[in-house]
């Protein structure tokens, strides 16, 4: 390999990487979170926070956090130009490292988009493995134009970006107990929870295993798109102290 050529890189490393990297403490609601940083231009801000906010307390986003960047010519490893701000909100990998450091060996699986129908989720009907790929899955399906959250938002039915991982039968009752944790430290984003040895909505999960379903967490970002507002997002790519963030 010459200095120039860089290794292939999947997202499941860098999955791995950045959930050994999360400190978050949902009992004391503290320490640092995955965060997704969306970009997008100053004049389009207004509109697309009121869009971000009515997905988030719609239930569609991860948690019930955000922080705005205005005035800054970088964070973290974004790069923002003249003329652009940034919208940080949390990743659904916050999830997984606070399942891993409850004592859950929670492996992510997949990414994918799941169609609602009023309110109830049915089945995924597009995914892609985080083991296949060195593009995050919910990137790469947002970007096919798939989603449609707002409708979801209006009328409960629709499609979203949601994402699967996979814990051990026997954990069941921990992960139970973490999840209820997330909840109260609001950070609320479960859509399903499978029986042992069951498909999860429509996806097989492995003998002896549970599958559970988060809400993907650049759902807001979908909607913003859908509504033909320019915005560009670099999932699973900072680490932002829960402190530094706002409430919706």
């Amino acid at each position: 390999m010459t200095p120039a050529t860089k290794p292939i890189v999947f997202a499941i490393s860098r999955i791995e990487n950045m959930m050994y990297q999360v400190t978050f403490d949902p009992v004391e609601g503290s320490g640092v979170i995955a965060a997704n940083v969306s970009i997008i231009r100053d004049s389009d801000l207004d509109d697309a926070l009121f869009i971000f906010e009515s997905v988030m307390k719609s239930g569609l986003g991860v948690g019930s956090y955000i922080r705005v960047i205005r005035d800054q010519t970088s964070f973290g490893t974004i790069r923002l130009e003249s003329h652009e701000c940034a919208i940080v909100t949390p990743c659904s990998i916050t999830i997984d490292s606070v399942l891993l450091k409850g004592g859950v060996p929670v492996r992510p699986v997949l990414g994918g988009i799941a169609q609602i129908k009023k309110g109830v989720p049915v089945r995924f009907t597009d995914i892609l493995t985080y083991e296949s790929t060195t593009i995050d899955p919910i990137d790469a399906l947002m970007s096919q134009d798939l989603t449609s959250v707002t409708d979801v938002v209006s009328t409960g039915s629709g499609k979203i970006l949601a994402n699967v991982r996979v814990v051990p039968m026997h954990a069941r009752e921990r992960v139970e107990g973490i999840l209820l944790t997330l909840k109260l430290a609001n950070f609320d984003s479960i859509l399903f929870v499978s029986e042992p040895n069951t498909e999860v909505l429509g996806v097989p999960v492995e003998r002896d295993h549970i599958g559970i379903v988060a809400i993907g967490g650049t759902n807001p970002v979908a909607a913003v798109q859908e509504q033909g507002i320019p915005i560009r997002t670099q999932a699973l790519s900072e680490l932002i102290d829960i402190d530094e963030m706002e409430m919706v």
